[in-house]
């Protein structure tokens, strides 16, 4: 199989989908892989690596897409990428569907595999290929929280450990999944005043045993979080339904009264976002004020820390995408139902239940296309 590696074009997304060390695996199975020139050269990659690897390099994005029979990315593809897919051809990514109708259309106008990194399972239940970039994005919502609640940033102006005689910042985290796991290490670790909140009782029981007293363990209600976003300097939200749009747990109404000069850091952005008020932002705009509330909403915070993002990816994606490459996309599908679910659009049909119910397709099961 001939796969190809396009330099990612979203704004300040500097990750890339193959590492040398995976184009190497990819050829050591003998494919052969097709390089955008630079794909990773602003993480240090360079060209002459991915010849080393086993790469051949094409000079355009439009040659690496006309020529491969399986694009790697990392970010989902763009509306001029969406219009070089063609029908039959595998795209490997990070989609996030659900709260993206455009991009839904023009895949399911491309005819293309679509499989969603975000959507494939792990034996042991979990989201193997997003964890890796939840930790990321967990630890990055603390450390951009505190830069933002910096009064010429526009927050409140507080240091988010204190100092002695000064209270801490207090820091709701919504949600006790990875990302919300790994923003209480960093809270935590930091010094703050630290509130987990979520709907699983035994998720709750786990942290409270590791973290004792240095974090409080909420369960999830409209009450519990209205009481401590109305008390926090900085929220951060980690909600997930995976494939599905994100709950709003954060109302406009609850935003309007919090403190002026908090900070929200919505990491649920790629599924839509879970305060009411949030709307997708960029690396090069990060921040945008409702209410005097800081609202940090970037949909690709792990691209700012583009090198560790780019290698933790590799680690999780790249025995699929072995898979899809050694046995095509049915069969690999067929042998393994975690990477089935990952399947979000095939043959201009929606794959996946919950991005055919948020989105009004017709739901078509991956199992009637691989019969």
């Amino acid at each position: 199989m001939l796969i190809g590696l396009p330099k990612e074009i979203k704004n300040h997304e500097y990750r890339v989908g193959l590492t040398p060390a995976s184009v190497r695996e990819l050829t050591s199975h003998g494919h052969k892989v097709l390089v955008q020139s630079g794909a990773g050269a602003a993480i240090g990659l360079s060209d002459e690596q991915y010849i080393a690897a086993g790469a051949s390099l094409a000079g355009s994005a439009a040659e690496v897409f006309a020529a491969a029979d399986m694009i790697v990315k990392v970010k989902e593809p763009q509306p001029q990428e969406c219009a070089m897919l063609r029908p039959g051809q595998i795209l490997y990514t990070y989609l996030h569907l659900a709260p993206d109708p455009e991009q839904t259309k023009a895949l399911v106008k491309s005819g293309a595999i679509c499989i969603a990194y975000e959507t494939i399972t792990g034996p042991g239940g979990g989201l193997p290929l997003l964890a890796p970039m939840s930790e990321v994005a967990g630890r990055m919502a603390v450390q951009a929280g505190c830069a933002h609640l910096e009064k010429s940033k526009g927050g409140m102006g507080v240091l988010i450990g204190g100092v002695p005689g000064v209270p801490a910042a207090h820091v709701v985290i919504l949600g006790a999944g990875v990302v919300g796991t790994h923003a209480m290490q960093m809270a935590v670790g930091m010094g703050a005043k630290v509130t987990v909140i979520d709907k699983n009782v035994d998720r709750l029981r786990q942290l409270d045993l590791i973290f004792g007293n240095r974090i409080h363990t909420v369960f999830s209600n409209a009450q519990s979080v209205e009481d401590a976003v109305l008390d926090a300097d900085m929220v951060v939200g980690g909600v997930l339904i995976p494939g599905a749009a994100a709950p709003k747990l954060v109302t406009r109404d609850m935003i309007s009264r919090m403190k002026k000069g908090a900070v929200v850091v919505d990491v649920a952005i790629d599924q839509g976002g879970c305060f009411e008020t949030s709307h997708a932002t960029t690396h090069a705009e990060p921040t945008f004020m409702v209410d005097g509330v800081v609202h940090y909403c970037v949909a690709n915070m792990p691209g700012a820390v583009a090198r560790t993002s780019t290698f933790a990816l590799n680690n999780a994606t790249i025995g699929h995408a072995v898979a899809l490459a050694d046995k095509g996309w049915k069969q690999a599908l067929k042998d393994n139902v975690h990477l089935k679910n990952g399947l979000n659009v095939a043959n201009g049909k929606v794959t996946y239940e919950a991005v055919a119910k948020d989105l009004g397709y017709e739901y078509v099961s991956a199992d009637s296309l691989l019969a």
